[in-house]
């Protein structure tokens, strides 16, 4: 898995195997979970252009229209650190609540 970046209780997560998906998109993991589990998915492009849409989720209303606007606003960075985790390359992981 490629750790993307933190925002408070959350981890943004690629997974390199969801290479072959059919857009790109972000696993939500909420940190100091006992199993890991995604929380949520969030398509983060359609047809290769920003397109930031929750596919599904686990969280509240707040938490994901803060993980959404997280992610609109650091949309290029993650962008570029999901294709070095799809090639196999080290991500450099964020907090993106500065």
């Amino acid at each position: 898995m490629g750790q993307l970046a933190f925002l408070k209780l959350f981890l943004l997560i690629s997974i390199p195997t969801d290479i072959n998906d059919n857009r790109r998109h972000i696993h939500i993991f909420k940190k100091g979970q006992r199993h890991l589990k995604s929380v949520a998915k969030i398509w983060i492009e359609k047809e290769g252009e920003k397109c930031v849409e929750i596919d599904y989720s686990e969280l509240s209303s707040k938490e994901n229209a803060m993980l959404v606007k997280a992610i609109e606003d650091n949309w290029d960075f993650l962008n570029e650190q999901i294709t070095k985790s799809f090639n196999g390359e080290k991500t450099v992981v964020k907090n993106l609540e500065k």
